[in-house]
């Protein structure tokens, strides 16, 4: 499984692109040629058309098939042009928009055919479980849905469902993009009192990277750490490494095995866009991102993640019922922007797009003074008068994240649209809100000690509420 926090950047060239779709194209032609299962074809359908939307994105124009990169067509049959430019792109490997705003969500929505999480839900959310709804949810933040509204049946009938989420440990210092969905896991995990599953694909990050087994199973227990600091419940929380967890449980890997048998090779290649010239290794986690123990078939599962990840458990809800398990519900949330603005993600690659976990709190001042993509106008009096755009700085951004308090949020954002608030100044109350969250969560990682990592990845009953029910690991 790839990062659920934040999905791994990297653009194919036109000509790739071109390539790849005259075979996805020609997969799809086979697939219905020789009568395939109707969700092997969705599957490479829904590929062709993100192919071809990226291949838009791009090159300004539409895909065509006597037309390839180099040989344009004659200037009336290209439209506009540029339209192209408007559209996003996002698979579990590339995030992609020209929009200082970001990602247009609504749209994506619609293209993963998911369902938005709404007022009803959110309220619902406040009924079942007696509390405020978090701050991610009042905002739009975790903004996506599949099946919520199951998962919320089972609870309000006593009956049990597990949260998972996961990390692909590709670095040893996380940076604040990757707390999100463990922020709200943990949040998630507190109110409904719940067990927890987290996955770390050191696996994958080995195929994927150009790192040793020793280096990718190193950054998922320094990761683990990170995770742990985040304050989950030990008794309810069980964290695993891939390269451990597969050899040491002959029931997870015969799980694996079976998703394994119902996932061909055209359909991971129509999801996930592998070639011939991908590491055979690679296809191979896909199908062991759904989390399966002891055998159990009637619990269900809740996986809060980035929306980027989404396909990967679009796979795994349509093998789970042919093997006898419920299909995982799915939270999504929005990207969190890199510094230098929402058309990215934040990269561990690069250390000034991202406030990481290891920063100080001087690094953290530099980096926003210097790199957080403003809003604002460029002088002070033009400022005053036209006011800062909140949609697309970054401080803003950040703040929606972090900063608490919905109405000092609101004043912030009235301020700074208005002229009141000048780029600086917004700068500082970001900078003050995260100094202080990056320096408790260090305070609490110190507590983390080898041994308690060790008791969070040892398989166990985990505790669990309704009917005495425990949840092996």
């Amino acid at each position: 499984m790839a990062d659920v926090a934040n999905g791994k950047q990297g653009r194919a060239s036109p000509l790739e692109l071109f390539d790849r779709i005259a075979a996805q194209g020609e997969l799809v032609r086979s697939l219905k040629a020789g009568s395939a299962p109707q969700d092997e074809i969705a599957s490479a359908v829904q590929m062709l058309l993100s192919l071809k939307m990226s291949y838009k994105a791009a090159m300004g124009e539409d895909y065509r098939a006597d037309c390839p990169p180099g040989n344009p067509a004659p200037e009336s049959d290209r439209g506009l042009g540029g339209a192209g430019a408007e559209e996003d792109f996002v698979d579990p490997w590339t995030v992609q928009t020209s929009s200082a705003k970001g990602i247009d969500y609504d749209k994506l929505i619609v293209r993963f055919g998911s369902s938005k999480i709404d007022k009803e839900l959110v309220s619902r959310i406040e009924r079942a479980t007696g509390q405020r709804p978090h701050r991610f949810l009042r905002r739009g933040i975790f903004f996506s849905h599949r099946d919520m509204n199951q998962i919320l049946d089972a609870y309000e009938n006593k009956k049990p469902f597990y949260l998972y989420t996961g990390r692909g440990p590709s670095s040893e210092a996380m940076h604040v993009g990757h707390l999100i969905p463990f922020i709200f896991t943990k949040w998630l995990q507190d109110v409904f009192n719940v067990p927890l599953v987290i996955q770390m694909t050191d696996d994958e990050k080995y195929l994927w990277k150009d790192l040793t087994l020793d280096q990718a199973h190193g950054y998922a227990v320094e990761n683990a750490k990170d995770i742990i600091a985040c304050g989950f419940d030990g008794n309810k929380t069980f964290i695993f490494s891939d390269l451990d967890y597969m050899g040491s449980s002959p029931g997870f890997y015969k799980n694996v095995v079976k998703i394994q048998k119902h996932v061909t090779f055209n359909q991971v290649k129509g999801i996930f866009g592998f070639t011939d010239s991908d590491s055979i290794g690679k296809s191979s986690p896909p199908p062991a991102a759904l989390p399966i123990f002891r055998g159990r078939t009637d619990i269900q599962c809740l996986i809060p993640c980035a929306i980027d990840q989404d396909p990967y458990f679009r796979m795994t809800r349509d093998v789970a019922p042919r093997i006898g398990y419920p299909k995982p519900a799915l939270l999504h949330s929005t990207f969190f922007p890199a510094l230098q603005g929402a058309q990215t993600k934040m990269s561990a690659s690069d250390p000034n797009s991202s406030i990481f976990l290891t920063d100080t709190a001087k690094q953290i001042k530099t980096k926003v003074n210097k790199h957080a993509f403003s809003g604002g106008r460029d002088t002070v009096e033009e400022h005053r008068e036209l006011g800062g755009n909140c949609d697309v700085d970054v401080s803003f951004m950040y703040l929606t994240f972090f900063l608490e308090d919905d109405d000092k949020l609101e004043q912030i954002r009235k301020d700074y649209t208005s002229g009141a608030m000048l780029t600086g100044e917004l700068k500082k109350v970001l900078i003050e809100v995260l100094q202080p969250l990056i320096a408790e969560h260090q305070a609490r990682r110190k507590e983390v000690t080898d041994e308690i990592v060790k008791e969070f990845m040892t398989p166990r009953p985990l505790s669990y509420d309704f009917q005495s029910f425990c949840f092996d690991a």
